[in-house]
């Protein structure tokens, strides 16, 4: 029966879905409560860590269909590839499968498994996975997510992490894995003050392991997790003892300068350092709208918190091997993530309205992001092939002086432990044996 019925509601929404007026369209509730609003607006007193549980309503899981039912759909793109944006494809190939066969309560199942928890800090209310290792002597580490991203990026890589003897590992690779959401992200509250860029938030991190008890930690992060945790070895709290990224810093002035030049590559580059260089120029001029439009005016984007299928593109075009990974996924191919994977991340965006808040980091931000910060703690670099840019090792030796591991990858892209949760557990592991 339960197929019967799916397959009608597919066949409603492929006939009518462009002028939404599909069977899906599902009555939208008189009052819809704020999920968001529900959950972490109450502030607790100094230091109180509150536990957490999410359950989405059925009001909003309702609208959520009938608003992708309801898509005004653009006509098709001019072009036979993405170079003009998402393709149509694509979009309609997720939103098929969005409105009627994704279900969010198995992800909201799997993520209620995890101890979660809420704490106030620096006047914002911090959410936060927190699962300790029952190893002894486990070495405790917080993971930063980045955007598009979200905690949903890092759950794969707690089992890893934690138990790593049901995973190739031995106790002795044990961590306790703190994976918090950044602030206006997912299920942190929206700040209500100027002033969250990543030096703030890492500030805040180190209160969050002080405040867990925590006299010696490691950090990890991508993307605006780098950032953070960057920043947070820039601080050197008292107990940060070493660091790891997946996407780092490490782009030589004199490569930043021949950039914002749009002229050739300098002379005398490595194949790797050429590499880089090209990976970078063509995200330079094509890859970086996204990046410009939120950096300064993230609060113009009212229809992300409007449009689900609005909000999916915007999420999916943040990078173009991304991108493309995630057509193939959609087009029927089998990848390092699935259809529920994406749409888990963008679903819990949805719920929790945070596409503004979150764009408003990119605005509060004034660090370049690529460039060498001066980070003197011992620090780790896994480089992926299908990052935004691949980090020669002539750079990160560079820009790293205390440089304790470098891998360079052989599958992966931006999302690294979303898409490759063994291999980036495993580089966690082999970076941070020798600070045990």
């Amino acid at each position: 029966m339960a197929s019967t019925q799916a397959a009608m509601d597919r066949r409603d929404f492929l006939s009518s879905s462009a002028i939404g007026s599909a069977g899906l369209l599902l009555p939208v509730a008189p009052a819809r409560a704020a999920a968001y609003g529900q959950i972490a607006t109450a502030v607790g007193g100094a230091g109180e860590v509150r536990s957490f549980r999410y359950r989405a309503s059925d009001e909003d899981l309702s609208d959520l269909r009938r608003r992708i039912a309801a898509t005004r759909w653009p006509s098709q793109e001019l072009v036979d590839d993405a170079s003009q944006g998402v393709r149509l494809r694509t979009m309609r190939q997720l939103a098929e499968y969005w409105a009627v066969d994704y279900d969010w309560r198995k992800l909201e199942t799997r993520l209620n498994r995890y101890p979660q928890f809420v704490t106030n800090i620096d006047g914002v209310d911090i959410h936060f996975i927190h699962v300790r290792s029952k190893h002894e002597k486990a070495l405790p580490v917080i993971i930063t997510h980045g955007w598009p991203g979200s905690i949903i990026e890092q759950m794969k890589v707690i089992g890893p992490l934690s138990d790593p003897t049901a995973f190739g590992g031995t106790p002795s690779d044990a961590f306790d894995v703190v994976i918090p959401s950044l602030p206006g992200h997912g299920f942190s509250a929206k700040p209500d003050q100027l002033g969250w860029d990543p030096i703030r938030i890492a500030k805040a991190w180190a209160e969050l392991m002080s405040r867990l008890g925590y006299r010696a930690y490691v950090a990890q992060g991508g993307d605006w997790g780098n950032a953070v945790t960057e920043q947070m070895a820039l601080l050197t709290p008292p107990g940060l003892i070493a660091v790891h990224t997946n996407m780092p810093a490490t782009v030589p002035t004199e490569i930043a300068t021949a950039l914002s030049s749009g002229g050739a590559a300098p002379v005398g580059l490595s194949a790797e350092e050429k590499n880089a260089y090209d990976q970078l120029d063509t995200f330079y001029k094509h890859g970086l709208g996204y990046a410009q439009e939120m950096a300064n005016r993230p609060q113009t984007l009212y229809a992300l918190d409007d449009s689900p299928i609005g909000l999916a593109a915007w999420m999916l075009d943040h990078d173009a091997r991304s991108e493309e990974l995630i057509a193939r996924v959609f087009g029927g191919q089998s990848e390092g993530l699935t259809r529920d994977d994406i749409l888990d991340n963008i679903t819990l965006y949805w719920l929790t309205r945070s596409a503004v808040s979150s764009a408003r980091l990119y605005w509060e931000s004034k660090l370049a992001f690529f460039a060498p910060k001066g980070v003197t703690l011992p620090i780790g670099v896994s480089a992926f092939p299908d990052e935004i840019y691949t980090a020669p090792r002539s750079w990160a030796e560079k820009a790293y002086p205390k440089l304790i591991h470098y891998n360079r990858l052989q599958k992966g892209g931006h999302f690294a432990a979303w898409e490759q949760p063994r291999i980036f557990a495993e580089e966690l592991r082999a970076t941070f044996r020798s600070v045990r």
